[in-house]
């Protein structure tokens, strides 16, 4: 009657927010929303290689490495990125991504 952790409620809860940040990267407007949901996929892809790493070679410290590089290139792209929301934000006066058509070709 163990009441261990099972790997399955990992990947469930993985899915979740990887699911409900692919919702709001798509479906926001606002370009600090659509930051933070890229944010939140690549906390679910922290998720995932944390617990398969458990799970699967408990021995080797793979996964929490990948997770730490993960981490660092998240705070690289949120600093860049931030700093060129404000940038345009300052220059358009908008933080609305439909109002930034100019970006296209």
């Amino acid at each position: 009657m163990g009441t261990g952790l099972n790997p399955s409620y990992f990947i469930g809860l993985s899915a979740a927010l990887f699911a409900i940040g692919m919702y709001g990267a798509l479906s926001k407007r606002n370009i600090i929303s659509v930051l933070i949901s890229i944010e939140l996929m690549l906390c679910a892809v922290n998720i995932n290689l944390v617990a398969f790493n458990k799970f699967l070679t408990p021995d080797a410290f793979l996964g929490q490495i990948f997770a730490i590089f993960i981490i660092t290139v998240a705070a690289a792209e949120v600093g860049l990125g931030l700093a060129l929301i404000i940038a345009i934000s300052r220059r358009r006066e908008t933080n609305n991504l439909d109002d930034l058509n100019w970006l296209r070709w």
